[in-house]
């Protein structure tokens, strides 16, 4: 098939499974679904999640982009957004698509906090469907537990105290939010400590310039894993967001080595 550019899918909407509405973009196609999971306070506008959706769909492969609620095009308050929420709503569109089963699994793909909701959406899916369900995994800088890791004492106990909590936003002027309850529901959703029963081909990409999440953290999830199958990709000068060409064209390659 000719590499050449194919017309992308407009957004569309549903309502959630709390009857939100959700923003998603679905190309029709071929093989396991890739679904892309956009980061903390990301949407689907983000040039890795498009390229991976302009490369499906130059390829008749099937995709999907999704906004959380609260985030980019979809309905609800950022401030209301957990982790199980998010996960719900996740599978919710995998469902509503017609994937997320042994017939048409889904591979996932998970940006820094969507690492640790790619994590919580497969452990979902195998426990509903099976471990067939479940194609393969790539993370990209994948931060699963960081509100345990990736704050001090203090933060910590401001947020079980029920206040919000501001931090500075090296993307933009306006600080980053962490709510009490997004604290609350993460401290169950905790990953790390314990084997995950997840089996599917993993790649881990994650830059050693990450002044986010440690890259160390790649290397505890990959222990983690249940799977042998599991590789990490590390970028000697990648920073945190990997979206510089070079880092999208190993993401790209990544995912075709995995879809074959």
């Amino acid at each position: 098939m000719s590499e050449t550019a194919a017309p992308l899918p407009e957004i569309s909407r549903c309502p959630g499974p709390d009857g939100l509405t959700l923003a998603f973009r679905h190309a029709e196609g071929a093989g396991p679904l890739i679904v892309f999971l956009p980061g903390y306070m990301s949407d689907m506008a983000g040039s890795k999640a498009e390229a991976v959706l302009q490369w499906a769909a130059e390829r008749g492969r099937g995709c999907l982009l999704l906004d959380y609620s609260g985030c980019g095009n979809s309905a609800g308050r950022f401030a209301d957004g957990t982790l199980s929420r998010w996960r719900d709503e996740v599978l919710h569109l995998i469902d509503h698509v017609g994937a997320g089963t042994a017939e048409r699994p889904v591979l996932l793909i998970g940006s820094s906090m969507g690492g640790w909701l790619m994590l919580l959406v497969a452990r979902a899916l195998i426990e509903a469907k099976g471990g067939a369900a479940l194609a393969g995994m790539i993370g990209i800088a994948a931060a699963p537990d960081f509100t345990r890791w990736g704050h001090g004492e203090e933060q910590r106990a401001l947020l079980a105290s029920g206040k919000v909590l501001y931090e500075d936003n090296p993307y933009g002027p306006e600080p980053t939010p962490t709510h009490p309850g997004f604290f609350a529901d993460a401290e169950a959703q905790l990953l790390l400590d314990e084997p995950l029963a997840i089996a599917a081909p993993t790649r881990l990409l994650h830059g050693q310039r990450d002044a986010v999440v440690p890259w160390e953290i790649s290397i505890r999830l990959a222990d983690a894993l249940a799977g042998e199958n599991v590789r990490i990709l590390l970028v000697k000068d990648g920073d945190h967001r990997l979206s510089r060409e070079q880092d999208i064209k190993l993401l790209l390659s990544t995912l075709e080595e995995l879809l074959h």
